[in-house]
């Protein structure tokens, strides 16, 4: 059977017929809201649940051990991302983006009321992975819907742009979060022990705002207008477009090791380099903002120029970067400290902000939300769940010398610079043909 669109090679898909300010609504204040909840825990990690959940070792190992609960909810990234791209691709963006909100909300504020080791002893740190676990499924089906949303909505020339709000969604959260627990670190300077709950208790009352917004979503979606293979659409994505998924794999390890060891392993690292919880905090803050306004920017760029060279030059400027960024917050100085993370937020989103349009455009329509949620929260997982584990040990393992964190990033951007490489450059694709599944299959060939 013929697509609706492919009739009338003119047809605007019904999507595209959304402003952009309902659009950022819908993706990007909606995954800022979620992301403010998954990111939190990240904060706390670094902060307080060293003490609160894992008293019994040094901080520095309390530390690794809240991190590597953090990494917990990276395991249930990719399950969430198949099993909600699935019904995604098969009954709508809609109704799974709703769901994960809603999931993710519930999720957070009963972390916000779990009782701590001195309560209840081991089975603090086994209710919050549990709920972490939670946390990460709803988190895995969000990002592709939310990203894809903005990219099927966009005018053919502003995918890229469009895309990008889902990342100045991450941004606007972290951004969110960050002044969350910095507001109840000055109001409570010298205890957070029952403090550090209040943000994950405003985090589930703020999903009512997103929700708000996501049903408001159009009815009519892109997957109404294509055809249906019949196979599950994974299978369509995995069959017919390997290349796309385990390259994309590799971007999206790449761009999440870096990213997390900069949203919750420069924080720790901070507080370990004698800085105070408001300076880290302001810090990061800072850091946020340079994603969130880096990343529309370079996605622009993007649609302009190409993605690959976009990504590219981010993680050639990050590489550089990260040998200048240590030496800087060794210095020991507030505003400097502040001005290195502003610059590393900002190289962040120089990679993020392409990343959403440049993925969702390897796949068709019919198996996008299925293809992009596999290949990148595979990566997340592999990168972004390990990150500031990873970071951490090798901390403790050469002695507080940053030298080996240094490498280890470096190590994560090449691997992102060569998948990007080897992914097709698809910016003046047309929308249409993205969609079309046959269109798109002569296209690769």
């Amino acid at each position: 059977m013929m697509t609706a669109t492919s009739h009338n090679p003119t047809a605007i898909p019904a999507l595209e017929r959304t402003s952009a300010v309902k659009t950022f609504l819908i993706s990007g204040v909606g995954t800022a809201l979620e992301y403010y909840d998954f990111l939190i825990y990240g904060l706390a990690a670094a902060l307080v649940f060293n003490q609160l959940f894992f008293p019994d070792v040094d901080p520095l190992v309390g530390t690794l051990y809240a991190f590597a609960a953090f990494g917990t909810g990276f395991l249930a990234r990719p399950i969430g991302g198949i099993v909600i791209g699935h019904f995604g691709d098969r009954i709508g963006r809609r109704k799974m983006l709703v769901m994960t909100l809603i999931t993710m909300g519930v999720s957070t504020f009963l972390v916000g009321c779990l009782p701590t080791f001195d309560v209840i002893g081991v089975w603090a740190p086994v209710l919050l992975v549990l709920l972490r676990l939670v946390q990460g499924f709803a988190a895995g089906g969000e990002w592709g819907g939310a990203a894809l949303f903005g990219i099927e909505s966009a005018p053919q020339h502003r995918r890229g742009l469009w895309g990008s709000f889902t990342s100045m969604g991450i941004g606007l959260g972290t951004f969110i979060g960050i002044a969350a627990f910095a507001i109840v670190t000055f109001v409570f300077p010298d205890d957070l022990g029952f403090a550090w709950r209040i943000p994950f208790w405003i985090g589930g009352v703020l999903v009512i705002l997103g929700l708000i917004a996501r049903l408001s979503m159009p009815k009519t979606e892109v997957i109404d207008e294509v055809r249906d293979s019949g196979r599950p659409p994974l299978i369509d994505a995995v069959r017919n477009f390997p290349r796309s998924i385990f390259f994309g794999f590799g971007v999206s390890y790449g761009y999440n090791t870096i990213a997390y060891i900069g949203f919750t392993f420069f924080l720790s690292y901070l507080a370990q380099s004698g800085y105070s919880s408001a300076d880290s905090l302001m810090a990061q803050f800072v850091y946020a903002a340079g994603v969130f306004i880096a990343a529309p920017l370079c996605a622009l760029l993007s649609d302009r120029i190409g993605r690959r060279p976009v990504m590219i030059i981010g993680a050639a400027a990050m590489s550089v970067y990260l040998f200048v960024f240590f030496p800087l917050v060794q210095v020991g100085s507030v505003p400097l400290v502040v001005i290195a993370l502003g610059i590393a937020g900002a190289l962040t989103g120089v990679m993020q902000g392409p990343i959403p349009a440049f993925l969702g455009e390897q796949f068709p329509a019919r198996a996008r939300y299925s293809g992009i949620s596999a290949s990148y929260q595979v990566g997340a997982a592999l990168g972004g769940g390990t990150a500031a584990f990873i970071a951490t040990a090798l901390l403790i393992a050469f002695d507080s010398n940053p030298l080996a964190v240094t490498i280890y990033g470096v190590f994560a951007m090449s691997v992102l610079a060569v998948c990007t490489l080897l992914l097709r450059e698809t910016f003046r694709i047309p929308t249409l043909a993205l969609n079309d599944e046959g269109a798109r299959a002569t296209a690769r060939r």
